[in-house]
């Protein structure tokens, strides 16, 4: 094996092949070729792939460590090593042996929407208001219980156990007796039932421990303690663990992750080989640098240090916004001068500490023109048409599946209204079945026509059963979608919203033929799971065409030439919620350090003094964060264009515990000066504004102004670019009247089209 190729720290990753060994990878630094080069060199020693499992925690990262390793080896070599997401390897366990926990092997996954929909039949079941109980809250309990490896019952005793978390147990209990009646299991579900089934079941615990002998864990730090525990458990008997993770990259604490999983794998294991990947491939030494300045102010890490050979590059541009929509339009106008010095919009992204921030970026990457995709928006699978089929899919595949039945009952509409669905399942809870079962066996109380309506859908759904074992899978889905009507009642309706419906049909049918090309066992069964396994960040597009907006936790494991960090002010990065809790200030702070290293080349912050966000204003001061970032990385030689026709903005304040935070190789008295691609000159009578006799604050004085109103009409002419104190940015588009009745009408990207007096407006020329 040539190993080359690869840094000291690579190698040695790539080498230690026995007993336990955390790889620190911090941003940017190799790690996906240290991992697939160490996988690669323990097949080429002599280890079966069969005895090789690697686990991640997207099936994005997992195709490509598995085509990476492939690219070294013969094709064929790697076929036989198990690399997937914990979850995708805990339902392929579970496949295997789940009858042993009561289930059956057609067991379905369900996604949010339809846990949602089994915790308000519970809800309704136990006659509990959803208004006095959400059910967001409901879930979030139940997913936040089980990520602990907490039972109903123990998650009770660890709460207040005052009259409302009393209800929300009685729920929690309820919702797993119904799941476990529907054959179904949640996304946690996967984790837990196969911790359930290694710990009860020594004999299939010991069938694991023999086969994988070697165990790699990617994104070590985000691991919760379900899958703390499952690796715990695997590796016991061979300790030959690798975990590869980044402690200063943990920010998903919030939905279970525990940092300290990573923080004391050395306490777990001490005989560990820790090795440390600090050279970054990715981003310039300027950025490094601020990122390396603003972490060190945590006191819950690993020591390392971010360095690179790429060169220090340009230094980081700060704007400070009048409001949200002046700091939109400074983000939409930087995208379109660096669009005209080369840049691809997909070379840019916006980054936001809240979705509730990018309504107003949209509108003005929308005026500017500049294409852009909100990603987090609604996803593939979650659209109506969408589930819809699959729901028809899970059904065939899983009768027991009472929550997907009800849903397509009367899709397309076959006259079985609610009344009727009530009386079966009526009967369905009487006669202790599934729905699916009361449809051919139906109450003497239904009518002829509702019962004429029943045994039809129930006789379509019959042959389609009969079919799925005799046809291919993506022949069976096509030939479900034109007998269930799903296609026809969109292709009667010429409106553009049906059109795209059935536009989002073909594309499912392509979603199918691509899993049958590439699956090795094409069955229903198995793209329900790979549907169910689908992330948000495995449908990540490497060619964009377009600007990306996502929050800051989408953007981890992404990189971009130019990041936009926009309202980087306290209360809202660090999030109000945070101040008060060092542990999630320190999460927080990560978070900043996640968005800076997504950078290659520019990096641009961001802040606005008033914001209209959550319908209320508010008067944020700038982020510790902007503090903690030495004014030696900052680029104050070019002052941006309204920092340095108005002012500059005040200095952050410092100290630990006021919200300037700790100054960190810089000045603690440094002003967060604005910044620009390209440093416009602003000009008038063509001399800059320093030249110019009489200048205040980049405008003439009123008087000054109505002495030379015939000069300055002939100045401004239509087309060209100025700026205004207040709104920022604009084009002149008409100037009207003379001397000092002169009126000037301007477009400004954040505010739309304004009218001034031409003597007294407070604004200057820009010259690109």
């Amino acid at each position: 094996m040539d190993l080359s190729g690869l840094n000291r720290e690579q190698r040695l990753a790539a080498e230690t092949l026995e007993g336990p060994v955390l790889i620190l990878a911090g941003a940017g630094s190799g790690k996906t070729r240290a991992l697939t080069y160490r996988v690669a060199n323990l097949i080429d020693h002599g280890v079966p792939a069969y005895s090789i499992l690697a686990l991640t925690f997207t099936n994005k990262a997992a195709k490509e460590m598995k085509d990476r390793i492939a690219g070294l080896l013969a094709p064929d070599a790697v076929n036989d090593a198990w690399i997937g997401t914990f979850h995708s390897t805990c339902a392929r366990i579970l496949r295997r042996d789940i009858e042993k926990l009561g289930y059956t092997r057609s067991f379905v996954i369900y996604d949010d929407d339809d846990q949602t929909a089994v915790i308000r039949e519970v809800m309704k079941r136990l006659n509990i208001d959803d208004k006095y109980i959400q059910t967001r809250e409901v879930k979030s309990r139940i997913s936040d219980a089980k990520n602990k490896l907490l039972n109903p019952d123990e998650w009770f005793m660890q709460t207040s156990r005052d009259h409302r978390t009393s209800m929300i147990h009685d729920i929690m209990c309820e919702y797993e007796k119904r799941l476990k009646a529907l054959n179904a299991l949640d996304f946690d579900d996967l984790l837990i039932r196969t911790l359930e089934l290694l710990a009860g079941h020594p004999p299939v615990l010991q069938s694991y421990r023999n086969r994988f002998r070697y165990v790699l864990v990617d994104e070590y730090q985000d691991t919760n303690k379900a899958q703390y525990e499952l690796i715990r458990l695997l590796t016991a008997e061979s300790r030959n663990l690798c975990v590869v993770g980044d402690d200063d990259q943990s920010i998903y604490g919030w939905r279970g992750a525990d940092i300290r999983n990573i923080l004391d794998f050395e306490k777990d294991y001490p005989d560990a080989r820790v090795i440390k990947l600090e050279q970054n491939y990715r981003s310039t030494s300027t950025i490094l640098d601020a990122a390396n300045q603003v972490i060190a102010h945590n006191s819950g890490r690993k020591d390392k240090m971010l360095w690179t050979q790429i060169g220090e590059g340009e230094k980081i541009h700060v704007f400070a916004a009048t409001d949200e929509r002046d700091e939109a339009a400074w983000i939409a106008d930087t995208i379109r001068r660096l669009a005209g010095s080369g840049e691809k919009a997909g070379d840019s992204a916006v980054l936001y500490r809240t979705n509730a921030q990018s309504r107003v970026l949209e509108e003005m990457l929308m005026r500017a023109g500049i294409p852009y995709k909100v990603f987090g928006g609604q996803k593939f699978y979650e659209r109506k048409e969408i589930k819809d089929i699959i729901a028809y899919l899970r059904v065939i595949a899983n009768p027991a599946d009472d929550i997907s039945l009800r849903r397509i009952i009367n899709i397309p509409r076959r006259s079985i209204g609610d009344s009727t669905v009530q009386e079966l399942l009526n009967h369905a809870e009487a006669q202790g079945m599934p729905l699916y079962s009361a449809m051919s066996d139906l109450p003497p109380s239904l009518g002829s026509r509702p019962r004429k309506c029943v045994t039809d859908f129930f006789t379509m759904m019959t042959l389609l059963s009969a079919l799925k074992d005799t046809m291919p899978l993506e022949e069976f889905v096509d030939e479900l979608i034109q007998r269930t009507g799903l296609r026809e009642q969109y292709e009667k309706d010429t409106s553009d919203e049906a059109r795209a419906r059935t536009e989002n049909m073909d594309e499912f049918m392509g979603a199918i033929h691509e899993f049958a090309e590439m699956s090795e066992n094409p069955t229903l069964e198995s793209y329900l799971e790979n549907v169910a396994l689908v992330t948000d960040l495995d449908r990540v597009e490497d060619d964009r065409g377009f600007v990306t907006l996502m929050t800051l936790h989408s953007a981890k494991g992404l990189e971009f030439q130019n990041v936009f960090i926009s309202g980087v002010e306290e209360n809202i990065f660090p999030s109000s919620r945070s101040l008060d809790n060092e542990a999630r200030l320190e999460e927080e702070r990560r978070l900043m350090y996640v968005g800076i290293t997504r950078a290659r080349r520019r990096l641009f912050l961001s802040r606005a003094r008033e914001r209209m966000i959550y319908n209320q204003s508010s008067y944020n001061p700038p982020s510790r964060f902007l503090a903690e970032i030495p004014e030696r990385l900052i680029d104050t030689a070019g002052s941006g264009r309204r920092e340095a026709a108005f002012g500059k903005v005040p200095a952050a304040r410092t100290g630990r515990s006021g919200y300037g935070g700790r100054s960190a190789g810089g000045s603690s008295k440094a002003q967060i000066p604005v910044t620009q691609i390209g440093k416009p000159h602003l000009t008038f009578k063509g001399k800059t504004l320093d030249q110019i006799p009489g200048v205040t604050k980049g405008f003439l004085p009123s008087k000054a102004r109505e002495e030379n109103s015939s000069a300055i009409s002939r100045l401004f002419q239509p087309g060209e670019r100025v700026l205004h104190r207040k709104f920022g940015a604009g084009v002149v588009r008409e100037i009207t009247g003379h001397g000092a009745d002169a009126r000037i009408r301007i477009e400004f990207t954040a505010y739309g089209l304004k009218e001034f007096a031409l003597s007294i407006a407070p604004i200057v020329k820009l010259e690109d």
